[in-house]
């Protein structure tokens, strides 16, 4: 029988730290890493059936789980295509890789539901090439705290429908965005080369994931959601991710190319409630 357990968020959960060092593990997955857990993966019966019972409708918060899944994907998007020329793994292998990670994320979230045979078994690909959680959150770089205030900055510019200071921020953020156009693409470019040289491209889409989602969360006044396709907010996001990209790998950037990335938001942050330069 299966059991239940009532959880309404993760800092409920009984296996929070487990859960928390697998997330944080992902954006820092080495190439050399997605061979080890394609061997370590096979698709038993009796591994069909613990996960069935992982990802059942009874597991405490399993809809977070299928949203990790979907934030790993996009974490693994130029490996699974496979065109990049940084690629050095094949499709098949990182693909077979990311069954085993999606097993250890399922088996973590449904702990307290399943019985210790079936999480042994899901997590076991997992623990044979991490045997402890490596970090406790996501790494960000010598600059960390700067990015999170850039991040910080989104959830504000999502409720400007109803906060003066978020609609102020994002009208001077869509003027700026005119300006210096063609130099901030070619600094993106490089940036993210330098992501590339440095391994953290997996961290550079995780940066640009968690403030896509962040500009989409509904008003605390309302409730609305304001539409990312429109060009005012394509460009405003752009230019917030590509600043908090810019500071993830400002260590390795020459100076001039993190100012040209980075000034037209960071000058901003300073004025933000609570926020500090």
């Amino acid at each position: 029988m299966v059991r239940r357990t009532a959880i309404s968020e993760l800092r409920e959960h009984p296996n929070l730290a487990e859960v928390v060092g697998v997330l944080a593990q992902l954006a820092h997955i080495r190439d050399a890493d997605l061979p080890l857990l394609a061997d370590a993966w096979s698709n038993t019966v009796a591994a069909a059936e613990a996960r069935d019972r992982a990802l059942s409708p009874d597991s405490p918060l399993v809809l977070e789980a299928l949203t990790a899944f979907e934030a790993l994907a996009d974490l693994f998007d130029d490996d699974l295509r496979g065109e990049a020329a940084y690629v050095t793994v094949s499709c098949d292998v990182t693909t077979t890789a990311l069954k085993a990670i999606r097993d250890a994320i399922a088996a973590a979230y449904a702990k307290p539901v399943l019985s210790r045979g079936d999480y042994e078994l899901l997590m076991r690909p997992w623990r044979a090439v991490y045997p402890g959680s490596a970090v406790a959150e996501p790494d960000l770089g010598p600059r960390a705290e700067q990015v999170k205030a850039l991040l910080a900055l989104f959830p504000v510019l999502a409720g400007r429908c109803h906060d003066a200071e978020g609609r102020r921020m994002y009208d001077a953020l869509v003027d700026r965005s005119f300006a210096d156009e063609t130099d901030r693409a070619d600094a993106r470019e490089t940036a993210f080369q330098a992501a590339v040289l440095t391994s953290r491209r997996r961290v550079w889409a995780l940066v640009r994931r968690s403030g896509t989602e962040a500009l989409s969360r509904p008003c605390r006044s309302c409730g609305g959601r304001l539409p990312l396709e429109d060009r005012e907010t394509e460009r405003v996001m752009t230019l917030c991710l590509d600043a908090a990209c810019a500071l993830l790998v400002a260590d390795t950037l020459p100076d001039a190319t993190t100012e040209l990335l980075t000034a037209p938001v960071t000058t901003l942050i300073p004025r933000q409630r609570g926020a500090s330069s």
